[in-house]
């Protein structure tokens, strides 16, 4: 436990703490702590897991964690800083989310452990009990509408467009969770990114105010790129938890795609690795960066842990066989389908002529014309299936298409598309 809170600053996990020496002595002896998700969507991505996984070293560390589930917070939604406010979902949506939500927090954190289970737990079950009269003098009260116009996601807005009184009102509702978790379980600390800092403290001081108790606040840096762009972002936009909404192989290959000023930091941030193994492959990726060898790992950690040693296998599969360095015959069609959900690609019916592989390439856009395409052939460039093609009028027959269903196009050692029979 000693151990924790140094782990956590040469991961580049610690950005601020109420009192380092107070929470340090703390984490002497096992404390309950949670960190909150709200449910603005279907699934959590891949920026949650960050605050998420610093929840499981926690639990590691034998501390006893609260995920929480906001499902009263995602009712109303967070003042994100934007100009706009944010969308207000309907009730019967937001408990479809929570409990689609409450499914993937499940997977990171150990609750049939015998010393220190983790207790999943949703807001709503104080909240929606609580009139609005109740709410406003027992909780109300205790907060300067002053210093709340001083938060940054606040004052940015009342500086453009204005905000509601129910965005307004955020943070008093996570200044009560937690007070009440502070109540229910002796919660002691509550962790969240460092965006979350005056919604964080503000709870500190209703603890104080209310239970004359004390508590802990620890935030995470928000993690950035090498590039200075958002991460989990891609052009297709949030790389999520939920394989209907990202792929397991997208999922894959955004840690495979990693920048390699990236990798270790990442490695640093999601990997359960000890700080050996992460520094044995910095070294690694040192000296052989083409191997990429630092990628592979974070990325088969990341999708075993999110989706299934089996699925993170049979991906990694796809992914060599798609470039030849496997047998594409052999992929199921489910992982063919997923591998190839991303690629540019064109489709032809069922019964009719099946057009040649120039006319098809040229269809998917990979090539700007048919001409582009006949070249490549003649450069001895065009691949279907990872089988050279050698001549400019080769047409595909049905034996052709990999599950009876799919044909992957090549063009020179990168540049793929997939032709769907329909």
């Amino acid at each position: 436990m000693n151990n924790l809170l140094e782990d956590l600053k040469w991961r580049g996990l610690l950005a601020q703490t109420t009192d380092e020496k107070a929470l340090a002595e703390a984490l002497k002896k096992p404390i309950t702590l949670y960190v909150g998700f709200d449910p603005t969507a279907p699934s959590i991505h891949v920026g949650n897991l960050v605050v998420l996984f610093v929840l499981r070293r926690f639990q590691l560390a034998g501390h006893n964690p609260l995920p929480l589930v906001g499902g009263a917070t995602g009712l109303v939604g967070d003042p994100s800083g934007k100009n706009e406010e944010r969308t207000l979902n309907t009730t019967d949506v937001v408990a479809q989310w929570v409990d689609r939500i409450k499914t993937q927090l499940s997977k990171f954190m150990d609750f049939e452990s015998k010393t220190n289970p983790a207790v999943m737990v949703n807001n709503l079950d104080w909240t929606a009990p609580m009139s609005a009269i109740e709410f406003l003098r027992d909780i109300g009260k205790h907060f300067s509408v002053n210093q709340m116009l001083n938060k940054d996601s606040v004052s940015t807005r009342l500086e453009k467009d204005g905000i509601s009184y129910t965005e307004f009102s955020y943070q008093v509702l996570q200044s009560m969770d937690y007070l009440e978790l502070y109540r229910r379980y002796n919660c002691t600390l509550q962790i969240g990114g460092s965006d979350q800092w005056g919604n964080i403290t503000a709870g500190l001081d209703l603890i104080r105010r209310v239970e004359a108790g004390s508590a802990h606040a620890l935030t995470v840096p928000l993690l950035t790129k090498a590039d200075g762009t958002k991460f989990g972002k891609t052009a297709g936009g949030s790389v999520w938890l939920d394989p209907e909404m990202t792929s397991p192989y997208a999922f894959f290959q955004y840690w495979l795609n990693s920048d390699d000023k990236d990798v270790i930091n990442f490695l640093k941030v999601f990997s359960f690795k000890t700080r050996q193994e992460i520094e044995a492959l910095e070294k690694t990726h040192s000296e052989n960066p083409g191997a990429r060898e630092a990628h592979r790992e974070l990325a088969r950690e990341l999708t075993t842990l999110v989706h299934s040693a089996d699925i993170s296998a049979r991906v990694e599969v796809a992914a060599k066989a798609l470039f030849g360095q496997a047998d594409l015959a052999e992929l199921d069609e489910q992982t063919l389908a997923s591998a190839l959900a991303e690629l540019p690609r064109t489709q032809v019916k069922n019964g009719d002529e099946i057009p040649t592989w120039v006319d098809l390439l040229a269809a998917t856009g990979v090539v700007d014309s048919k001409s582009a395409a006949r070249r490549i052939v003649k450069e001895g460039g065009a691949y279907l299936n990872n089988e050279k093609i050698s001549g400019e009028d080769f047409r595909l027959e049905k034996s052709h298409f990999l599950c009876g269903k799919y044909a992957v196009l090549r063009k020179g050692k990168r540049d793929l598309a997939a032709v769907e029979l329909i």
